[in-house]
């Protein structure tokens, strides 16, 4: 096995409290330690071996592995093949107010009993979430949304999600809050932003509009600003013109989230519609 051992360690710019270690390992070993933080990583290529709680594992590519803060862990290549994995480091006050509003109503942190976890949502959260924070362009409601929906998946593991009830009445202050969102879309606005509008605090406002419209607001966001970048191209203009008028960083930020919906790119999707 070849020694070749590089870390990478990249914070968010937008809350100090995440942050993602990208590694590749081949001949080192971790000593027995625990964070304060949730660390939750996935394994891209080889064998992670670790121990943890009292018992031992191993983690293949594509699985995820989930300490909670002051979980004694160590860890090491199992295989020849270099391990290569990423780790998000999420401190809990980050989630816990997420975890609240979920449904995890007691005082005492969340705490998972599996370790080791093979969840296809979480698995793509994860590395969605990694491939953001090492650097590609992202907006406050695409990094609240990674934390929210990391916060969904382990509420949904740990048996405490509560899904929302549908309401046909929509509240006028959500409905203020509905038409800030879309006279701001090409503003870089925050779920912090849009609940001082509706007069509410940051996790009543999602938990109230998540069971009004059975979409949280980071969705909604994110859905408005799709379909506005669709209209515009549409009317003939180009996909950078589009990003910046719906509130993306750029095209390449566009495109990735317009291919999710629309299975296409922006100009893939024009050239057929326009013609």
């Amino acid at each position: 096995m070849s020694q070749d051992n590089h870390f990478t360690y990249t914070s968010s710019s937008q809350h100090d409290d995440v942050s993602v270690l990208c590694a590749t390992m081949s001949d080192f070993t971790y000593a027995k330690h625990a964070h304060e933080e949730y660390s939750i990583g996935l394994t891209l290529q080889g064998r992670q071996d670790f121990f943890c709680r009292s018992a031992y594992y191993k983690s293949t590519p594509g699985c995820v592995m989930l300490f909670n803060p002051e979980d004694i862990h160590d860890g090491h290549s199992g295989v020849e093949q270099s391990l290569e994995y990423v780790m998000l480091y999420v401190h809990p006050k980050e989630l816990q107010p997420l975890f609240h509003a979920l449904g995890h109503k007691k005082e005492t942190i969340l705490r998972l009993n599996d370790t080791l976890i093979d969840d296809p949502i979480l698995r793509h959260q994860v590395y969605d979430m990694s491939q953001r924070l090492q650097g590609q362009s992202y907006s406050k409601i695409e990094h609240e949304a990674g934390l929210f929906q990391l916060a969904q998946s382990m509420t949904r593991l740990h048996g405490s999600l509560q899904l929302p009830t549908y309401t046909s009445r929509a509240d006028k202050l959500l409905l203020r809050a509905k038409d800030y969102i879309l006279a701001n879309l090409a503003n870089d606005i925050s779920i912090d932003d849009i609940a001082q509008v509706a007069n509410m605090s940051k996790f009543h406002f999602i938990r109230a509009f998540r069971e009004c419209f059975c979409i949280t607001p980071h969705q909604y966001v994110l859905n408005c600003r799709i379909n506005y970048a669709r209209r515009q191209l549409l009317a003939g203009h180009s996909a950078t013109i589009a990003a910046v008028a719906s509130g993306f960083a750029d095209a390449s930020h566009l495109n990735r989230n317009f291919k999710r919906v629309f299975g296409m790119t922006p100009k893939q999707f024009q050239l057929q519609l326009t013609r």
